[in-house]
C-alpha cells in the first residue's frame, strides 16, 4: 500500500508552511480550521508592536507564549500582564485584550476561529464589562 493511498487518522502541521494573516496583534498562521476531528484552531501569532484592542464573543483563546523580548505584555481588560516564556493565559468571551511589545505565542482557539467574531474597541469605547454594568 502506498502512503497515497493511505487513510490518515491524524494530521500534521509545519507552521513555517502556513502564510500568515494580518491580524489586530500582528501576524497569525492559523491552521486546522480545516480539519473535521479537531473542534478549533491553532496560530502561531507573531505580535509585533502594540496590538489593537479587540474581544470576542464567542471565542475563548488560549495564549501559551513561545517568545518574549524585555518589554513585552499582554493586556487582559486593561490589566497589564508581564509576558514571559512559558506563561498561558485563557481569554473568555468578552475580554478585551491585546498584546504590547515583540512575542511569540501559540494561540488554541475554541471553537474553530472566525473572523466575524473580532471586535475592535478604541480607546474612547465601553468594553463589554462596561456595557454589561449600564445595563
Amino acid at each position: 500500500m502506498s502512503f497515497a493511498a493511505k487513510t490518515q487518522r491524524y494530521h500534521v502541521v509545519d507552521f513555517d508552511q502556513v502564510p500568515g494573516i494580518r491580524c489586530p496583534c500582528g501576524i497569525a498562521r492559523r491552521a486546522l480550521a480545516d480539519v473535521d476531528f479537531f473542534p478549533g484552531t491553532i496560530h502561531r501569532t507573531e505580535f509585533t508592536g502594540t496590538g489593537k484592542r479587540h474581544y470576542h464573543r464567542r471565542l475563548t483563546e488560549t495564549y501559551y507564549i513561545l517568545e518574549a523580548e524585555p518589554g513585552a505584555y499582554l493586556e487582559l481588560d486593561g490589566e497589564l500582564i508581564p509576558a514571559k516564556v512559558g506563561l498561558c493565559v485563557v481569554i473568555p468571551p468578552g475580554v478585551v485584550h491585546r498584546g504590547i511589545g515583540r512575542m511569540t505565542v501559540l494561540n488554541i482557539v475554541f471553537p474553530k476561529f472566525d473572523p466575524t467574531d473580532e471586535f475592535l474597541v478604541d480607546e474612547t469605547s465601553p468594553s463589554p464589562a462596561q456595557q454589561s454594568d449600564r445595563s
